[in-house]
């Protein structure tokens, strides 16, 4: 039987936004009613801690917003919350709301901050991953990447006709400054013939070298697919550096950009939101404090906040292999 510890619970978005972070709020809220406890919500992330910008919430207040992209508490970044003195301020507000625990969906630098607030005052707290970039360990997925990765597939689907009908080798760019798990995931749905991300170092004389092999074998429809933090720049970057090898190649790119960001949930990052945001609470009401909720093999994982902060999700040998071998 759980027994019960915490009485008031905050709940806040942090970081990049995400689709399926108002499913993820949604749970959250409900299953902490369901529980009788006290739900708030905080706006604008970590500033609306700094602020005082919270307010309670009941189950109409998440009525009608797990199909809904972004957030309904709106996210930011707070300077004031890097130093021990805006902690502090944070911490007073929240005890003058009696919140007794917290509950924070973003990504590795909003852990980062949830971890510092914890140590520093005697406030619980729960990480939900909420990053489109999946670049988080101790969790399969993370709230939003499957939505992301379809956003990118559509795209490409549609940008292929186009290569298809003028020949033409076509750059896409896709997010991920630090992680290339959207590129890796699009561009295998996409049967993209080259996948650049940050993770592998990118051997330009080896891509120059087989879209020049696939030219001379009259092979002129090429993709690739490259994320933002690529060592040569992204797409406009990569670009640049082909044209100058094959002058000859009908090269376009494309940056898909935020979009990536926006649009409903998938149905897959409504149900790992719902299910990670009813464990959050769960978590809280067991003393199981200060980690971040994740699914491993289908199995809920919890993973230590500092744990989450420092590692990063690896990616997968047999992935990038797979990549290569279908693309030959």
């Amino acid at each position: 039987m759980i027994k019960k510890k915490i009485t008031k619970v905050g709940v806040l978005t942090s970081g990049g936004d995400a689709p399926g972070m108002n499913a993820a709020i949604r749970a959250v809220v409900r299953t902490g009613l369901y529980y009788g406890l006290d739900m708030y919500g905080i706006m604008r992330g970590y500033s609306g801690m700094y602020e005082n910008d919270i307010f309670q919430m009941d189950s109409r207040s998440v009525a009608n917003i797990i199909q809904r992209g972004g957030t309904i508490l709106k996210t930011a970044r707070c300077k004031e919350f890097y130093q021990p003195e805006g902690r502090k301020i944070a911490y007073e507000n929240l005890k003058k709301n009696g919140i007794d625990g917290l509950v924070i969906i973003g990504g590795d630098g909003s852990f980062n901050g949830a971890q510092k607030f914890s140590n520093e005052f005697d406030i619980p707290c729960i990480g939900l991953p909420g990053t489109i970039d999946k670049d988080i360990a101790g969790t399969d997925f993370t709230i939003g990447f499957d939505t992301a990765v379809n956003t990118a597939i559509r795209a490409i689907d549609k940008i292929r006709d186009t290569m298809d009908a003028h020949d033409r080798l076509f750059i896409v760019e896709v997010m991920g400054r630090d992680a290339g798990y959207i590129a890796l995931h699009s561009g295998i749905g996409t049967g993209a013939e080259h996948i650049l991300i940050p993770e592998r170092r990118t051997n330009l004389d080896e891509l120059v070298n087989s879209l020049s092999e696939k030219e001379k074998r009259k092979k002129l429809v090429n993709l690739v697919v490259v994320t933002e933090g690529d060592e040569y720049g992204g797409a406009e970057g990569v670009s640049k550096l082909v044209k100058e090898k094959i002058p000859n190649a009908d090269v376009r790119i494309a940056i898909l950009g935020h979009i990536q960001r926006g649009g409903a949930p998938t149905a897959m990052d409504r149900y790992i939101a719902s299910r990670m945001g009813y464990h959050a609470i769960e978590c809280l009401m067991e003393g199981t404090h200060n980690v971040m909720v994740g699914i491993v093999d289908n199995k809920m994982k919890y993973t230590p906040l500092n744990k989450a902060v420092k590692a990063k999700q690896q990616v997968s040998e047999e992935w990038l292999k797979i990549a290569k071998v279908l693309a030959s």
